[in-house]
Parts: C-alpha cells; sequence; structure tokens
C-alpha cells in the first residue's frame, strides 16, 4: 500500500475511533440522564450526565481494544465506557425505572442513528447536494454502529441492557439467579453469540431500516 492509500485508510480509522468515542459517551450519558430523571443523581453527581469523554473512558472498553483492533484491521470497531454508577433504591418506581434507564442508552444511539439518516437525506434529496467523501463517511459510520451499538445491548446477556429489562419481568429468586450469572460468563456468551449467523441476520433488518431511509438501498 502507497503512503496516500495508507494516510486515507488511517484517517478513516481515526474518525471511525471518534465516532465510536462520540457513540458510547452518548450512550453512557442518556443512562445518566434517565437515572437522575428517575430520582437516582448518583450518575450526575459523579458528572457522568455529560458527552465529556473523559468521565466515561474505561482504559481497555475505550481505549486498548479498540485500538487493538483498529491494528488488526477490523473493520468496524467495538468498545465500551465505564458502568454509570446506579443505586436502584432511590427510583421512584423500581421495575419501570429500571427499564427506562436501561433503555436510555438504546434510545441515545437510535436516535443518533436516525438523526444522521434524516442528515444524509436532508443534504442529498431535499437539498440536492453530493455528500463529501470524509461526511459521507461520518455518517455511515454513525448509522451502522449506533444501530449495532443499540441493538447489541438489546442482547438479554448480563451485564448488557437487555439483561436488566429481561431481569423486571423474571420473579425475584430467578433475578437473583440470572443476573449473578456474573460479567465473565457474560462476555464469553455474548461473544460466542455474536459470531453466529443468526446474530448478523438480525442485525441487517435495523441496519437495512436505517440505510433506506437515508436514501442509501442495499448498502448492506
Amino acid at each position: 500500500m502507497g503512503a496516500e492509500g495508507f494516510l486515507g485508510n488511517l484517517s478513516d480509522k481515526i474518525l471511525l475511533y471518534c465516532v465510536l468515542l462520540f457513540s458510547i459517551c452518548c450512550h453512557e450519558c442518556a443512562h445518566a440522564f434517565a437515572a437522575d430523571r428517575c430520582g437516582d443523581p448518583t450518575a450526575r453527581l459523579m458528572g457522568r450526565v455529560s458527552l465529556n469523554p473523559k468521565v466515561h473512558i474505561d482504559p481497555v472498553g475505550t481505549v486498548i481494544l479498540p485500538l487493538f483492533m483498529m491494528l488488526t484491521g477490523v473493520r468496524f470497531l467495538f468498545g465500551w465506557a465505564k458502568p454509570v454508577p446506579v443505586n436502584p433504591l432511590n427510583f421512584r418506581h423500581f421495575r419501570r425505572d429500571e427499564i427506562i434507564v436501561s433503555l436510555a442508552g438504546i434510545g441515545a444511539n437510535l436516535t443518533v442513528a436516525l438523526t444522521a439518516a434524516f442528515a444524509f437525506r436532508a443534504l442529498t434529496f431535499v437539498m440536492g447536494v453530493a455528500v463529501p467523501g470524509a461526511v459521507y463517511t461520518m455518517l455511515y459510520y454513525l448509522m451502522a454502529l449506533n444501530v449495532i451499538l443499540a441493538f447489541f445491548n438489546l442482547i438479554p446477556i448480563p451485564p448488557l441492557d437487555g439483561s436488566h429489562v429481561l431481569a423486571q419481568a423474571l420473579d425475584f429468586e430467578t433475578r437473583q439467579k440470572y443476573m449473578r450469572i456474573g460479567p465473565m460468563v457474560g462476555f464469553i456468551l455474548i461473544i460466542l453469540f455474536v459470531q453466529t449467523p443468526f446474530f448478523w441476520t438480525i442485525m441487517r433488518i435495523p441496519l437495512s431500516i436505517v440505510f433506506m431511509i437515508a436514501g442509501i438501498p442495499g448498502i448492506v
């Protein structure tokens, strides 16, 4: 690869990393904001109702893993931020608020994806403007990465957000056993699940819908 090709590829990876960082900050900020609105100020008092990466960065999930994936040539980066501290005892309605807070991050990612899709549509179809390469790439990453983050977090395996939603439908004893799966076992199960064709077949549906809204047919 020539120097120009290398620099172009590097700039795309840096842009992708910036989009990932912004997206996971939106996710965690939404959790913190929702918890505060539901009566638990813990995250707000720790400065987590913010898009400032400094308050959300996890050394492994936000720095080491994404950089490792960039260096090894993975097409899409993945990562996570520090979990937002939540004290459910402060919630006004425990089960309802637990679901609201759990879904808030997913809602934030879908909002970002749809905003990027409508922005792309407005530029190309409403304003009749050809989207510049860098802007096209940024909007594409915002759409794809946020859809993937949103639906990935819906997987009902602890500690993902989907597990907290499902837990509220279980009786107390079953819920305690379910949530005791633990981060290590849960992480292994998640890795195995995302390797299955089923996961990516399902993922194509929301991705296709968002790209259709943007007016980018057949890109997935």
